[in-house]
């Protein structure tokens, strides 16, 4: 008969976790907790003085944990490595949250793990899967990380930036094919055992991982699928869990208690934990359910609902489709300028002239600081999903009705996007001088060349780039722009301060003493 290892990891709501793992050991079955250093000694005193005297839990060292890096792994690693050597009589380990709960009875998961044989961890290519839907990819991996995007997301852009420029991407572990999944596994004894042997033997595979973005969803689904014969584990996790478009989780309440016992999954997270009857339920058929009904897939669902809207509207367009229009009571002003600094100096003086908001390259730069909009500011990929609707949410966060933002030059698909709204769009083309040294430089930056580059190779993507430029500007003038004007280098400050005023809607003598302060550098 199985026997399960249920390595718990939480932070907070000790009296919570306290009743998760009386519930989970009950059968006999064991838990190793690793409760979050982040959180209060207090509650971890609550949660080590309820299992000092219970052989079947063990608490793992804490560590400080942070979304998106290696310390959850580490934490994950204590409770499996202390849970592997307190409980040699468990066959199985499945990791848990604390916002996690069964949707099967016990007895059907022992018999489901008996019956299987296989480990339970979802697994797809890094490189060749579209696992990751939104957000950086390769760059998780190959370049270092030492700071948390969400806590330091300048510095966190920076560094990369600054490894980029220097050419400092690093090979993948030798022998190595890096796979994706979920982080919540099921996996066997024998399976663990290796894996631990395995980080032994290899320690230059942790070094590696230390310093990539999101190990949690690499780490072990890599090192299973290096480690056991593709032919002894599944795919999928065992725990259900759904996620919206924009990558934030489903939580489930009270009225979700027949969909879930439903679900071909062991558990489900997230359980909101005001959902007290709910888990009471959920707790009761898990000791003491005999039957585990199948019912429709609740992933299906849960998308074909979220594809139409909210209850009540089940049937109505999106925000983005009914109210995604920036609107004609609202300005935008659009810098264009290849020189990515001098468009955005740009854009602070006139938008410092008009007493209004720059925003910088909001749809060409990643790092960018930005009002809350519920993680829709989050990436670039996402602000261009739905383009006006992002930018009228902007104008009513910052309860303004002029805004100025910049773009490249070669952006123009987003340029012809904001002229078919019915908002009032000006825009400025800056024009700089690009000479071969700045164009070679610019390559570098995008990823086209590095400095190993030959010097004929150099002179032919400099020449592309010189016509893509020309292209560009070409296209630019075709579109018909009802207010198009343009500065350049090369033109006069009295014939930059005339394109300024139209521009900006104000006297010529004003908008020359802008373009007198202007710098092209």
């Amino acid at each position: 008969m199985a026997k399960i290892c249920f390595l718990l990891l939480c932070h907070r709501n000790p009296d919570l976790i306290v009743e998760q793992a009386e519930m989970l050991c009950d059968s006999g079955d064991y838990v190793s907790i690793h409760f979050d250093g982040g959180g209060s000694h207090a509650d971890f005193s609550i949660v080590k003085d309820a299992f000092k005297n219970n052989p079947n839990v063990c608490l793992a060292a804490r560590v400080k944990c942070g979304w998106g890096e290696w310390s959850l792994v580490q934490g994950s690693l204590n409770a499996l490595r202390l849970g592997h050597k307190t409980f040699p009589e468990a066959t199985h380990f499945y990791m848990l949250s604390g916002d996690c709960m069964p949707i099967k009875p016990i007895k059907h998961m022992h018999q489901f793990l008996d019956d299987s044989g296989k480990d339970y961890i979802e697994h797809h290519d890094y490189f060749e899967s579209d696992w990751i839907k939104v957000g950086l990819k390769e760059e998780r991996l190959i370049y270092r990380h030492w700071f948390n995007e969400r806590n330091n997301k300048a510095l966190f852009y920076a560094s990369i930036k600054t490894q980029r420029a220097l050419g400092l991407a690093r090979d993948l572990p030798k022998g190595l094919q890096v796979m994706i999944g979920s982080q919540w596994w099921c996996l066997r004894r024998s399976t663990i055992t290796k894996l631990l042997k395995f980080l032994t033997e290899r320690p230059d595979i942790s070094r590696f991982f230390k310093t990539t973005w999101i190990p949690d969803e690499t780490f072990f689904q890599t090192l299973v699928m290096h480690l056991v014969a593709r032919s002894e584990v599944e795919s999928k996790t065992l725990t259900f869990l759904s996620f919206s478009d924009y990558g934030i989780p489903t939580v489930f309440y009270e009225d979700h208690l027949n969909f879930l016992l439903s679900q071909d999954y062991l558990f489900a997270r997230k359980i909101s934990p005001q959902a007290v009857g709910l888990k009471k339920s959920l707790a009761e058929e898990f000791r003491d359910g005999n039957c585990a009904n199948i019912g429709p897939d609740g992933k299906r669902l849960i998308n074909y609902l979220n594809a139409r809207g909210r209850t009540g509207h089940r049937y109505g367009e999106r925000f983005w489709e009914r109210g995604g229009r920036i609107g004609r009571q609202n300005t935008l002003q659009i810098v264009l300028c290849k020189k990515w600094h001098v468009g955005k100096r740009v854009a602070e003086a006139v938008a410092k002239a008009d007493n209004v908001r720059s925003l910088g390259y909001i749809f060409d730069e990643s790092g960018i600081n930005l009002p809350d909009l519920g993680h829709l500011e989050d990436t670039r990929v996402k602000r261009n999903r739905h383009r006006r609707a992002f930018l009228k949410l902007l104008f009513e966060r910052l309860e303004t009705d002029n805004l100025t933002i910049c773009l490249d030059p070669s952006n123009l698909e987003t340029v012809a996007d904001f002229a078919d709204d019915r908002c009032q769009m000006r825009v400025l083309d800056v024009r700089c001088r690009l000479d071969d040294s700045y164009l070679a430089g610019h390559a570098q930056r995008i990823g086209l060349a590095d400095g190993n580059i030959s010097a004929e190779m150099s002179r032919s993507l400099t020449s592309a780039l010189h016509s893509n430029i020309r292209s560009d500007q070409d296209s630019l003038q075709e579109m018909g722009l009802s207010a198009l004007y343009m500065i350049a280098e090369t033109a006069s400050e009295e014939a930059n301060g005339v394109a300024l005023a139209y521009f900006m809607k104000i006297s010529t003598q004003r908008a020359e003493k802008i373009a007198q302060s202007l710098s092209f550098e």
